[in-house]
């Protein structure tokens, strides 16, 4: 009985005559998920009160109409059993039998018998997996059912049922649904233990606007005396795309440490306020010189564009073009390389997304300052860590940096090697890193095609080709000697003019560039 979009306009401007927008007829489609009674109590508010966009955005299950029709032609009309089962799961975004065997202690049939029961029955109940094993409820339905619950059952009821589907949820790997209902229960020890996430804390994965709401319901003493949330409070602030709150959460969090021993915990806090610090300070390098708290705007209104909860892929895209900024921006770099230096002095080992974040803004600040060999070990760190955690995105410009750097040293070839490695990784990935690996392999490619054609060397020996390939192989000066029966000096000899010849300094450069000449 769900209705198509063709069909819910004929019922509202052929039947009804209410003349709807395609906009306000996906709306309520959206709203009352293609329920066909939905709809229709839709339109007959509509022909009530005239006001299309107002009933759009109080359209939910405590609508009067939703809430008479729902209540008395479906709730009341269920066994006590069956009601008891509705209103207690409804605090459930998403429910399975073991999870209802939980909410529901001692029921009188099991919690997938029920759910299979209810699902015959097209009880708005919606499956979400094809084996069955996965429901939610139609969202007016379940608007009506938490309700009833809120009106019906006393705040440490409520409280239990949260935390019974908060240990259900952890136990079964469901962290963040563990951590929403640990919330919902009013148990701030077990939040603060879920969103510390074992090692990579829950606002990283998915739960940053869901950290600063439970943040934002505490009191500065009770943040004070967890130091780790101010710490959390502004990083998810960070990973929300909001920079301009951060500040004042790090120096509270600083403030809150102030006396306590530096442990390994104590330690890998102050690492991370220096990450977000340097991220901060990474924001800042933009061509705009008026005052830091302007700044810090733009980057906030750049990145609440999107409609994407994670910022994290705005944050590298509003940082990167540091890649292509002139060198005149000396204090925020330096502020850039300090922090992310003691962040990476402070973090833990395994603390990988901060330990990963500071390793990229260290890279590109250091690629700005022209510290080439930092930047490579940076970014090298960077590429290593992202093997671990998976963040393609970071990994890509990690070595797109590398490649940078090696088109400005004047080596071409090994510039083209790890743009064509970025590309290879980036898999179509839609961001400007990508882009900047296409032109850039593009550009050494003409490079070392003009090269080719215009390089007037000395023409090596036959017995320095030799030399040569034996060097490629990886082998020492002393193993080239005994396999072509010659003299330690004679084939010293023979790598200087070899390196006179090709124009470079040392052997790996001798290789690459011999491979660059295809001499070998």
């Amino acid at each position: 009985m769900k209705f198509t979009h063709s069909e819910a306009e004929a019922l509202f401007n052929h039947v009804m005559n209410l003349h709807l927008s395609t906009d306000h007829i996906t709306g309520f489609r959206q709203r009352t998920e293609g329920w066909a009674a939905g709809l229709r109590l839709a339109a007959i508010s509509i022909q009530d009160d005239h006001d299309a966009n107002r009933l759009l955005q109080s359209f939910t299950g405590n609508h009067h109409m939703v809430l008479d029709y729902l209540a008395e032609e479906v709730l009341q009309r269920q066994p006590q059993a069956v009601q008891n089962f509705l209103l207690r799961t409804s605090l459930l975004d998403r429910m399975c039998g073991s999870l209802c065997d939980e909410i529901i202690p001692n029921p009188e049939v099991s919690g997938n018998e029920m759910l299979l029961e209810l699902d015959r029955r097209n009880l708005f109940l919606i499956p979400l997996d094809q084996e069955r094993r996965w429901y939610r409820y139609h969202h007016l339905f379940a608007d009506i059912l938490r309700r009833r619950v809120l009106e019906s059952m006393d705040k440490d009821d409520l409280s239990e049922l949260h935390q019974r589907a908060s240990r259900w949820y952890e136990d079964h790997g469901f962290e963040i649904e563990a951590f929403h209902h640990a919330i919902a229960a009013g148990d701030n020890e077990r939040s603060t233990h879920l969103l510390k996430g074992g090692g990579m804390p829950l606002h990283l994965r998915g739960a940053a606007r869901m950290t600063i709401n439970w943040l934002e319901t505490l009191s500065a003493k009770e943040l004070d005396a967890k130091p780790e949330l101010w710490v959390f409070y502004g990083s998810a602030l960070l990973i929300a795309g909001k920079p301009t709150g951060i500040e004042r959460k790090l120096q509270a969090a600083e403030a809150a440490l102030e006396g306590i021993e530096q442990d390994a915990g104590v330690m890998d806090l102050i690492g991370w306020i220096a990450a977000t610090r340097a991220t901060l300070a990474s924001l800042l390098l933009t061509d705009n010189r008026n005052a830091v708290e302007p700044n810090l705007h733009a980057a906030e209104a750049a990145m609440q564009i999107s409609k994407t909860e994670d910022k994290t892929d705005e944050l590298v895209g509003l940082i990167t073009p540091a890649w292509n900024a002139g060198r005149n921006e000396a204090n925020g770099i330096d502020q850039v390389i300090i922090q992310s230096r003691r962040a990476l002095a402070y973090l833990q080992p395994d603390n990988l997304p901060a330990r990963t974040a500071s390793a990229w803004m260290l890279g590109a600040a250091c690629q700005r300052r022209g510290d080439y060999a930092e930047a490579c070990e940076a970014y090298n760190e960077v590429i290593t860590n992202c093997r671990i955690i998976g963040h393609q995105l970071m990994a890509v410009t990690a070595i797109v940096g590398i490649a940078q750097i090696r088109e400005a040293e004047g080596r071409p070839d090994l510039a083209a090697e790890h743009y064509r490695e970025a590309i290879r990784l980036a898999e179509g990935l839609p961001h400007p890193a990508v882009q900047e690996a296409q032109m850039g392999l593009e550009r050494v490619g003409r490079l070392i095609e003009q090269g080719m054609k215009g390089n007037r060397i000395e023409q090596l020996s036959e017995r320095e080709i030799e030399v040569l390939q034996l060097i490629a192989q990886g082998l020492s000066n002393r193993e080239i000697a005994d396999k072509l029966f010659l003299a330690l000096d004679t084939v010293k000899g023979h790598n200087r003019r070899i390196f006179e010849k090709l124009q470079v300094q040392r052997r790996t450069e001798a290789v690459a560039r011999a491979r660059e000449l295809r001499l070998i």
